[in-house]
């Protein structure tokens, strides 16, 4: 695995690889790795000659320095797994290598589909992941990049973005990897107290719940409904939980099969901030 910390010397050894014909599958993440990750590594890793994979805990797209500071960090057991499903490509830039500007002025419109959920939760958050991914894609060239469905809105935002830039990048999305116990896995899980995390199933048990109850009750009561199941229980706090068209993210008062329709749900448990989506139709 060739590790890299700079722009420069990242370029200069995919150029070498691309000169010879080779293919990049690239996996962007913030470290603390996880099976999520390693997921879609493996899959990156059979499509493509090659895999890239970055590490980089991108501080423009935390609206919280708290957040920003508690976020998990361990390069080492990160190097470790990456080896363990053949990384080629390991690009681990400092903050000041990918913004030696200080100031980052860029901006994109994103339209709706950055006003709700996390967008509206998170302002700015977008802005962050849009301006680091495009940085990422014109340093690792790849010709797929790959990203899991748990981040369902990230995702919609950088085809998106991938579009407006007119980049040419195949945006490969992957299919949520959970826990045997059915919580979604994510680097935050790692900050649960062993309590919480006995509790965090609860998440994806009541968006099944949900789903069972599409046949007799309207979006709006589903999403009374979950409100309350988490307002009841007292470990956790409800940001929001929205019943979506999953195109333009926008909520729906009706049910239409014809339509993709999907359930976000963002919830505090503890102080630790965790997100999961389930498809209606």
């Amino acid at each position: 695995m060739e590790v890299f910390n700079t722009i420069n010397n990242t370029k200069r050894f995919i150029a070498e690889a691309k000169k010879s014909g080779k293919s990049i599958g690239f996996v962007p993440t913030m470290g603390a790795l996880h099976e999520g990750h390693l997921t879609l590594m493996r899959r990156a890793k059979q499509e493509n000659d090659l895999l890239a994979v970055s590490v980089f805990v991108n501080p423009i797209q935390f609206n919280n320095s708290d957040d920003l500071q508690k976020y998990p960090r361990d390069l080492e057991k990160d190097k470790h797994l990456l080896k363990s499903v053949g990384c080629d490509i390991l690009f681990a830039p400092t903050v000041n290598e990918m913004y030696p500007e200080k100031q980052v002025t860029e901006h994109f419109d994103f339209g709706k589909l950055e006003t709700v959920m996390e967008g509206a939760s998170r302002p700015g958050h977008f802005n962050g992941v849009a301006v680091v991914v495009k940085r990422l894609f014109n340093i690792i060239t790849p010709g797929k990049a790959y990203f899991g469905e748990k981040d369902f809105q990230q995702l919609a935002i950088i085809k998106q973005l991938v579009k407006k830039e007119k980049m040419s990048v195949e945006i490969v999305p992957c299919a949520i990897v959970r826990e045997p116990d059915g919580l979604a896995m994510s680097s935050r899980n790692a900050r649960l107290t062993q309590k919480e995390r006995a509790l965090a199933p609860f998440i994806y048990q009541t968006l099944k719940k949900a789903v069972e109850l599409k046949n007799s009750k309207s979006p709006a009561e589903i999403t009374s409904w979950v409100t309350r199941q988490f307002n009841n229980k007292p470990a956790f706090k409800p940001d929001y939980f929205i019943i979506a068209d999953s195109t333009g993210l926008q909520p729906v008062k009706q049910w239409d099969k014809s339509k993709g329709t999907m359930g976000f749900a963002a919830v505090f448990l503890g102080d630790v901030r965790l997100i999961d989506n389930i498809r209606f139709y």
